[in-house]
């Protein structure tokens, strides 16, 4: 981005400045959000999961499921971005909205944990549900509904949802207990997308009025001044996001963890890295970010820089993908699955080359004006048609990597990018621009699947060979 700014488009070089700041200031907040998540979030996670399982009570790991799902997600750093985002849907409805989907989809996880019911038929029944409510629902819904979905699973969600999981999950003692604790962030992200659609039905037709408002700043002390003056409005909002979720681990700590007084006061500096970091990244993501990205994406529209539009789009996915922190945790989890068989390295390719992609798609969409849907069915449904060719555990994986890939970079600045490109090609932002997240969210769910699809055929080659070989006679003595 610096380099387009010095050397091809011109912008403010308040903005450049601003967005400089805004990255420091993002990547410290990603860091310690990273850190106070893990050591917090992931914890409070498996403790409660284990503490379910001992009441044996599904009822009771039904209702805390829905609740955690609820609290967690409106603490998500790219759903707040999200909600700010969309101009004709209040923040805190929108935020509620896909806070109850995931807490609803929460619940029919830890049913399906129970009952080991195969993910593929979930994910063929209730996307089949998403798809025939979009083909009724208001074009201005559809793409918000999808992108949702996306930014839900985010570095907030995901390692909370896959902790729960794995700790009821251990209430199963049968070999496919493992592989069913896979699936869950696949499954949570359809709830955000069912619920805004619905939402769509039930919320009143206001008038879309997408005003793209930029901000330019005169001197270095305006910037500065910019930036202390967001941060009191970001620490109350994030403090009333993770309040829900401090009590729901303090009740737990009276009724039931009783841990002792070392372990809950690192859990405790745990949920303060949480809360610094997430008031850091909100405030570079809004006051830098945001104006850099709708005015550079305005710039490289006109004229001859048009035509490096998707080019561009192509290779920021490339690299975005790279800079995802839960990348790393996925490429483990496959070469822990297949004991070392698919490289990290293999996980890695695949997704940049479907990201890149997914990124050349979402321009393509903006510059054109087509519908988002023309791309999210064909694509569903290779992935649908695919999970009946590969091992259960290889759809589990990709249908949890499309909130991996649809991470902070991709809710924050791209989405403003293709927000000033679609203004500046006269589009309408609501059905083109959005809908970035969903297609970045999408295209996994292939990738990992053609990868599993090889390693299954590899696999299968292996076992043929070594059936063969089992004739031979081998003689060790004369």
């Amino acid at each position: 981005m610096a380099l387009l700014c010095l050397i091809v488009t011109p912008v403010s070089p308040s903005l450049l400045l601003a967005f400089l700041i805004g990255t420091v200031m993002i990547i410290a907040g990603m860091g310690l959000f990273t850190l106070g998540a893990e050591t917090s979030m992931t914890v409070i996670g498996n403790r409660i999961g284990a503490s379910l399982t001992k009441s044996k009570k599904l009822w009771l790991i039904l209702l805390v499921s829905f609740v955690l799902g609820l609290a967690v997600t409106i603490s998500e750093p790219d759903l707040q971005v999200l909600a700010q985002t969309v101009p004709h849907i209040d923040n805190m409805v929108l935020i509620v909205t896909v806070g109850i989907g995931v807490g609803f989809f929460l619940m029919i996880c830890m049913l399906r944990i129970f009952i080991g019911v195969k993910l593929r038929w979930l994910l063929l029944f209730f996307y089949g549900l998403v798809f025939i409510l979009a083909a009724f629902s208001d074009p201005d819904y559809l793409s918000i509904a999808f992108d949702a979905g996306g930014v839900t699973t985010g570095p907030m969600t995901v390692p909370f949802i896959l902790a729960l999981g794995v700790g009821v999950a251990n209430m199963r003692s049968d070999r496919e207990a493992g592989a069913d604790s896979f699936g869950l962030v696949a499954l949570c992200s359809i709830g955000p997308i069912l619920f805004v659609l619905i939402l769509g039905f039930l919320y009143p037709n206001a008038d879309c009025v997408t005003n793209i408002t930029t901000v330019d700043w005169g001197s270095t002390t305006e910037i500065g001044h910019a930036y202390i003056e967001s941060i009191p409005h970001h620490m109350w909002e994030t403090a009333v996001a993770l309040a829900p979720i401090i009590g729901i681990f303090l009740l737990f700590q009276v009724l039931s963890f009783k841990l002792p007084m070392r372990n809950f006061l690192k859990i405790c500096w745990g949920v303060l890295f949480t809360y610094v970091g997430l008031v850091l990244f909100l405030t570079g993501v809004n006051v830098g970010f945001s104006s850099l990205g709708t005015v550079l994406g305005g710039q490289l529209y006109e004229g001859w820089t048009r035509y490096l539009l998707i080019p561009l789009a192509m290779c920021l996915g490339w690299f975005i993908i790279s800079a995802e922190p839960a990348v790393y945790v996925l490429e483990k989890q496959v070469e822990s699955v297949s004991s070392g068989a698919i490289p990290g390295k293999a996980i890695k390719i695949s997704l940049s080359i479907a990201i890149a992609l997914a990124m050349g798609i979402a321009m393509l969409r903006v510059l054109t004006g087509i519908s988002i849907m023309w791309f999210l069915i064909p694509g569903y449904a290779i992935a649908l048609i695919l999970s009946f060719f590969v091992p259960d555990i290889y759809t589990a994986i990709a249908f949890d990597s499309g909130g991996v890939a649809s991470g902070p970079m991709t809710a924050t600045f791209m989405l403003q990018f293709m927000i000033g490109v679609c203004s500046a090609a006269g589009g309408n932002v609501l059905t083109d621009a959005f809908g970035i997240v969903a297609t970045v969210a999408m295209m996994p769910l292939i990738s990992i699947q053609i990868v599993g699809f090889i390693y299954g055929r590899k696999t299968r080659r292996v076992k043929a060979a070594q059936a063969a070989g089992d004739d031979d006679i081998i003689e060790l003595w004369r």
